[in-house]
C-alpha cells in the first residue's frame, strides 16, 4: 500500500470510527468499517501513531502473541511513543483480509501480515504470520479489543 492509499484508508476509517454506532448498518456496511478500520491500524503501527492507534483501540484491548506473551493498550501505545521498532513494513497481504461478523456487535479479522523492520537494538526483521483482530461495537463505534497473532512463518 502506497502512503497516499494508507492515508485515504485512514480518513475513511477516522470518519466511520467518530461518527455515531450504526445501530441500523447492514452487515455489508459493518464489515467494510472494520475492515476498513483494521487496515488503518496497521498502518497507524508502520508509522508508531500512537494517537491515531488509541483512537481504535478498545480500553482493556490484550494482544497475545505466539511465544504466550500478553501485552495490553498501554503496552503496545507505549511501544509506538518510543518507538521500539522502525517498521519498514506493517502490512496485511493483498487479498488475505476476511471479516466475520458474529452477532450485531463482534467481528473478526484475520489477514497475512507482512512486518520489516528493525528494533531499538538494531535487529532486523523481515516476517509473516496470521493474526485474528477482533472487533466489538461500542457506543463510541467499533474497537479493536483482541488480538492473536500467530508465530512467524517459515520462510518460503
Amino acid at each position: 500500500m502506497n502512503p497516499l492509499q494508507a492515508a485515504r484508508g485512514l480518513a475513511v476509517a477516522l470518519g466511520v470510527l467518530l461518527m455515531p454506532s450504526a445501530a441500523h448498518a447492514s452487515p455489508e456496511q459493518d464489515r467494510a468499517t472494520v475492515a476498513a478500520l483494521d487496515t488503518a491500524y496497521q498502518a497507524a503501527v508502520e508509522r508508531n501513531d500512537a494517537e491515531g492507534m488509541a483512537r481504535i483501540l478498545h480500553p482493556d484491548m490484550i494482544l497475545v502473541v505466539g511465544r504466550g506473551t500478553v501485552y495490553t493498550r498501554e503496552d503496545i501505545l507505549r511501544s509506538a511513543r518510543e518507538r521500539d521498532i522502525e517498521y519498514e513494513r506493517q502490512v496485511e497481504e493483498e487479498g488475505t483480509q476476511t471479516v466475520r461478523l458474529y452477532g450485531d456487535d463482534t467481528a473478526v479479522v484475520t489477514a497475512l501480515l507482512w512486518l520489516k523492520g528493525v528494533t531499538r537494538e538494531g535487529e532486523a526483521f523481515d516476517r509473516r504470520l496470521w493474526f485474528s483482530d477482533t472487533y466489538v461495537r461500542t457506543p463510541e463505534g467499533w474497537r479493536y479489543a483482541f488480538g492473536q497473532a500467530s508465530l512467524s512463518l517459515p520462510p518460503e
